[in-house]
């Protein structure tokens, strides 16, 4: 949900498939987390795509992470691109630029619309003011919830960052590492069905190393015909739902999620206009859904049961997010990335002092 969006006129065409990918996890958050204005009985006996999405959905959040993986091997692979001081910082900057001002402008606005909110204390503002809002417990009941897998997010761009300053040798041990480290702990402490608020950090291990592993390895891997890759998926889903004493991630991680890009990379739809709208804006959706639910519920819900309500609900849902996103990414997300990133380019070039 936090990648550079990319668009099918340059070279990356292909790469624009995995915005479009991101932009419908992105919409699979969204309603996944929209049953929470409803009536618990509201969607009982729900089967079929909709009612995987409003029991799984939580898990597009690691489809994020691989995706997330897949992006970054692509823009900072390139063996030396990160190994000077400077392009290191330069990273570090593009990274806050594009992740921190709407991560800010929705931590306060979450602090005046939900002020008194259990668990939204000081110490989780703090928390979320220096992006270390997954460990805040609980963190689903702090301002922003959802806001927590950026806290992931950057330990593994730092992670990786690092991992590439140092050479192709110490990044390849990183990304196994770091691929056996997440499968290895989800396998000995993960718990099974979900969502739960542990192995944050393993699930995000696990899914962005192994995007990272899946597209070094790409054309390899593209050789495999569409079906073997659809029958990956179905076997990674089949997994995770059947069940048992094992994580579900650990099925979602290795299989069905590296799959999934694989196979989006195939898909033209996904660099669509109205997919790369949405993938463009799913960073926004992201961090704006959950805090339109909540207001939502608490304003007018719950609401009650039945296809009319649950789709008109929907409807309304999708409407009002997808133009609170559009404004952020206009009037707050690209500007304030242009504005830091022309000051540290501007800081760069300043004569040093005599």
């Amino acid at each position: 949900m936090s990648g550079e969006p990319v668009t099918p006129a340059g070279p990356a065409s292909r790469l624009a498939r995995l915005d479009g990918l991101r932009g419908v996890a992105a919409a699979v958050v969204v309603v996944y987390h929209a049953q929470l204005m409803f009536v618990p009985e509201a969607f009982a006996g729900l089967s079929g795509p909709l009612g995987w999405v409003h029991g799984w959905g939580w898990t597009a959040v690691d489809l994020f992470f691989v995706i997330s993986g897949a992006i970054f091997a692509h823009a900072y692979g390139a063996p030396g691109q990160l190994a000077s001081g400077r392009a290191l910082a330069g990273f570090g900057i593009a990274r806050f630029a594009r992740l921190y001002p709407l991560h800010l402008v929705m931590l306060l606005a979450c602090a005046f619309l939900f002020a008194g909110k259990p668990g939204s204390d000081a110490s989780a503002f703090i928390a979320h003011l220096f992006m270390l809002q997954a460990f805040a417990a609980p963190f689903a009941d702090t301002f922003d919830g959802p806001s927590w897998s950026l806290t992931i997010e950057c330990l593994c761009y730092a992670l990786f960052a690092c991992a590439a300053h140092f050479g192709p040798r110490v990044q390849r041990v990183v990304m196994f590492g770091a691929v056996l480290g997440g499968a290895g702990w989800l396998a000995l402490y993960g718990l099974p069905g979900g969502p739960w608020d542990s192995g944050l950090v393993a699930r995000g291990l696990l899914g962005f190393f192994m995007g990272q592993a899946v597209w070094q390895r790409r054309e390899r891997l593209e050789r495999l015909p569409w079906p073997v890759l659809a029958t990956v998926l179905g076997l990674g889903l089949g997994l995770a739902l059947a069940g048992g004493p094992w994580s579900p991630q650990l099925a979602l991680g290795l299989l069905a999620w590296p799959a999934a890009l694989l196979l989006a990379l195939r898909l033209p739809l996904l660099e669509s206009r109205a997919a790369l709208w949405l993938g463009s804006r799913s960073y926004a959706i992201y961090l704006i859904h959950m805090p339109v639910i909540e207001f939502a519920a608490k304003r007018f819900g719950p609401f009650a049961g039945g296809w009319a309500s649950i789709l008109a609900v929907h409807l309304v849902l999708a409407l009002v997010v997808g133009c609170l996103a559009d404004a952020a990414l206009r009037r707050i997300e690209l500007p304030a990335r242009a504005a830091i990133r022309a000051a540290w380019a501007q800081r760069q070039h300043r004569p040093a002092p005599a």
